[in-house]
């Protein structure tokens, strides 16, 4: 259901100034209805994902409702003591006093979500600015009309519109609420939509989180175990159709196991998806005809050693894997968002770095070799958001990793207890006592530089 933006601001803002969005019961309990909301609802959840892009039940409970129910039990859980004041070591040079980090809530929160997981990616931050004590609205994507209604179903029947509100709709509903003056922002989407986001707060100065993309490349090591590299790309890759921001954009493999490595992907498409994987329950379908025609362009004149089929009428492209691309070609352009999978080779470190080079800091890098050393150089030498040594896509899972991007890719991270702490504030606070009061500070100075000096460098 839409509702009246501003209106919808205001209310939220006085009921946050009502201090009730800070009560941490208030919060777990809101949070429990959510999980309780969401178990019961799974499959109708799973439904609307099948029909907004053919999602597979597997893949729908793997990475939405699963992947959210399990991070709201460990929010719920460890909820009270992230929201405690920490002490912290106090400076000798304020003695006597006490020092705290207050966690504290911006206050109204915008959550604009994607969507090719249109569930978790629209969930995954409510519950942090939630848990944090914040209120929220939240814009679903349009383009999964399915499950952003089942959103709207859900939300409704946990939280009154004062503390979530879920607002429906398309590019001029995003640029309406972009003119309101928000607390915190957070968006999920691509990097050309985040620089207008980012421009379109900035005017007000809001903190904010953008969760972008990038070419993420993998790389594969002489040394790799080339089978089982193949199997975990293969099943990383073509995941939720390839429309998955963190999957490789792109491979560098080393020239001597390229041939091997392209024969173990074909073995592993058909393992998991048969001769036809048009035909597969386990391959989800492009999210509609314009990112069809983009990705199927991307095809044109490229040598296709795996797949390259496509149906527009049913939003089918086949698992891919193209030969060698120019560099200047479609698919090396920008981010691929789809079941294509470029393959180059290197011959050098050099070459390799080469070719790296042409792309900003991507949000996930992935790295197969049984060469430690060379993992780890990988690793130190290029900048990125996170990622993997020997698969791909699994950092996401780990409560504990920090998920966000770095320079393009995005800023902020969230996931956990980065979750929570992204939606607060930390508030520093140092508590005096008054039964001494060092003179040292106060005027006349007199001769006391030299000692303030030594003090301040020891302390």
């Amino acid at each position: 259901m839409n509702h009246n933006i501003s209106s919808v601001l205001t209310s939220q803002r006085s009921f946050f100034k009502e201090g009730k969005t800070k009560e941490v019961t208030l919060r777990i309990e809101k949070l429990k209805l959510l999980k309780s909301v969401i178990e019961e609802h799974e499959s109708e959840i799973c439904e609307a994902l099948f029909q907004d892009f053919k999602k597979p039940e597997f893949e729908s409970v793997l990475s939405e409702t699963a992947f959210i129910i399990s991070e709201l039990d460990y929010i719920i859980k460890k909820l009270k003591g992230w929201s405690k004041p920490k002490k912290v070591s106090s400076s000798l040079i304020n003695f006597p006093s006490s020092d705290y980090i207050y966690s504290e809530p911006y206050g109204a929160c915008l959550i604009i979500a994607p969507w090719n997981y249109p569930f978790q990616l629209a969930i995954s931050p409510l519950m942090g600015a939630i848990a944090a004590g914040n209120t929220v609205v939240l814009k679903p994507s349009e383009l999964a009309p399915n499950t952003s209604q089942i959103l709207a179903d859900i939300l409704a029947k946990v939280f009154p519109t004062e503390i979530v509100a879920i607002v429906q709709g398309g590019v001029p509903v995003s640029e309406a609420l972009l003119e309101e003056k928000w607390d915190y922002v957070f968006f999920t989407g691509s990097v050309p939509v985040g620089k207008i986001v980012a421009k379109a707060i900035a005017p007000h100065l809001t903190p904010s989180t953008l969760e972008l993309g990038g070419k993420n490349p993998c790389i594969i090591h002489k040394s790799a175990k080339v089978q089982l590299a193949a199997k975990r790309i293969v099943w990383g890759k073509f995941l939720n159709g390839g429309q998955t921001c963190i999957a490789p954009d792109y491979i560098l493999v080393d020239s001597p196991i390229k041939k091997e490595f392209i024969d173990a992907v074909q073995k592993e498409i058909t393992a998991a998806y048969g001769i036809n994987p048009k035909e597969s329950p386990d391959y989800a379908r492009i999210i509609n005809e314009k990112n069809f025609d983009r990705l199927a362009e991307m095809l044109e004149g490229e040598n296709c050693q795996i797949g390259g089929e496509t149906n527009r009428e049913k939003l089918y492209i086949a698992p891919t894997l193209i030969d060698e691309p120019k560099l200047t070609s479609k698919v090396m352009e920008d981010e691929i968002f789809g079941p294509i999978l470029p393959v180059l080779s290197f011959s050098s470190e050099e070459n390799m770095a080469d070719i790296i080079a042409n792309y900003s800091k991507p949000l996930a890098l992935y790295v197969f070799s049984e060469d430690k050393s060379f993992s780890e150089k990988i690793l130190k030498s290029y900048s990125f958001g996170g990622g993997a040594i020997n698969d791909v896509v699994i950092q996401i899972v780990n409560k504990n990793l920090p998920f966000g991007g770095v320079g393009t890719s995005g800023n902020g991270a969230y996931h956990g207890k980065h979750s929570f702490d992204t939606f607060s504030h930390k508030k520093s606070i140092s508590k005096r006592g008054t039964w001494l009061d060092v003179p040292l500070r106060y005027a006349p100075y007199g001769d006391k530089v030299s000692l303030i000096a030594k003090l301040m460098k020891k302390f």
